[in-house]
C-alpha cells in the first residue's frame, strides 16, 4: 500500500509512517494541504490520511481540491471532536474521521478497512455480490437469498447507486440530485422514504445501509 500522510507535526507524520512501513508500505509525507494537493496531482496513492489544522491550505480545502481529481480514499485526523466537523468533512468528500489524540492502531484499521472498500469489485461485469445479497447492475435485478426482489425503479436507482458508491458518505441532497434529477424540487423525507422502503424489501442486508445521523447514508458491506 502507498499511503500519503498530511500534517504539520513532525512527530506525527513519524509515528504514523513507521507503522506504514511496518506492515511493508510505501509512505509519501506532506506538511500542509498545499503540498498534499500537488503531491495527489502527480503521484496516485491508495490512501490519503490528512490533518483538518494546517498552515497555508487546511485539511478540509486540501480535500475538496483532491475530490476535484480523485476519489483516493481519505482518512481526515483532527484535534476538534465536535459533530460539526465530522459531518462537515464527510460532506466534502472524506472517507472516515479519527480525533487526536489517537492510537497509531486504531488509524492502521481504519486506512485498513479503507483499503479493503476500494478493493471491492464485482464478481463478474455489473455484478456485486454482498453475502446473500446479489445485484446486478447491467441485468437491472436484485436477488435477496438467491429470490428476486420486487423493488420500485427509484428503489433500483437508489440501490445500485449505494453500491456503485460504496463507503462513500452520501448527503441527502446529493442523493436526490443523482437520483431524482437536479430538477427534483423534493425534500429530505423524499430520500428518507425511499431508504426504508429499500431497506424492507433487502430484510436482513438492510444493514449494509448505514445512516449517518444527521448527514445522510453510507452503503457499507
Amino acid at each position: 500500500m502507498k499511503i500519503l500522510i498530511v500534517d504539520d507535526e513532525e512527530m506525527i507524520r513519524n509515528v504514523l509512517r513507521e507503522y506504514v512501513e511496518f506492515e511493508g508500505g510505501e509512505v509519501r509525507e506532506a506538511a500542509d494541504g498545499m503540498e498534499a494537493v500537488s503531491i495527489c496531482k502527480n503521484e496516485n496513492f491508495d490512501a490519503v490520511v490528512m490533518d483538518v489544522m494546517m498552515p497555508r491550505l487546511d485539511g478540509f480545502s486540501a480535500v475538496k481540491e483532491i475530490r476535484k481529481f480523485s476519489d483516493v480514499p481519505v482518512l481526515m485526523l483532527s484535534a476538534r471532536g465536535e459533530e460539526y466537523d465530522k459531518l462537515f468533512g464527510f460532506e466534502i468528500g472524506s472517507d472516515d474521521y479519527v480525533t487526536k489524540p489517537f492510537s497509531p492502531k486504531e488509524v492502521m484499521a481504519r486506512l485498513h478497512a479503507l483499503l479493503k472498500r476500494g478493493k471491492s469489485a464485482p464478481t463478474q461485469a455489473g455484478v456485486y455480490e454482498f453475502e446473500g445479497l446479489k445485484v446486478d447492475l447491467v441485468g437491472r435485478n436484485v436477488y435477496v437469498d438467491g429470490e428476486r426482489a420486487e423493488l420500485t425503479p427509484k428503489e433500483y436507482e437508489l440501490l445500485f447507486y449505494f453500491v456503485q458508491n460504496q463507503g462513500v458518505a452520501l448527503t441527502r441532497e446529493k442523493l436526490l440530485n443523482k437520483v431524482w434529477g437536479y430538477d427534483f424540487y423534493g425534500d429530505d423525507r423524499t430520500v428518507d422514504t425511499h431508504v426504508k422502503m429499500l431497506r424492507g424489501n433487502l430484510k436482513e442486508y438492510r444493514k449494509f445501509i448505514v445512516t449517518l445521523r444527521g448527514l445522510g447514508y453510507k452503503f457499507e458491506a
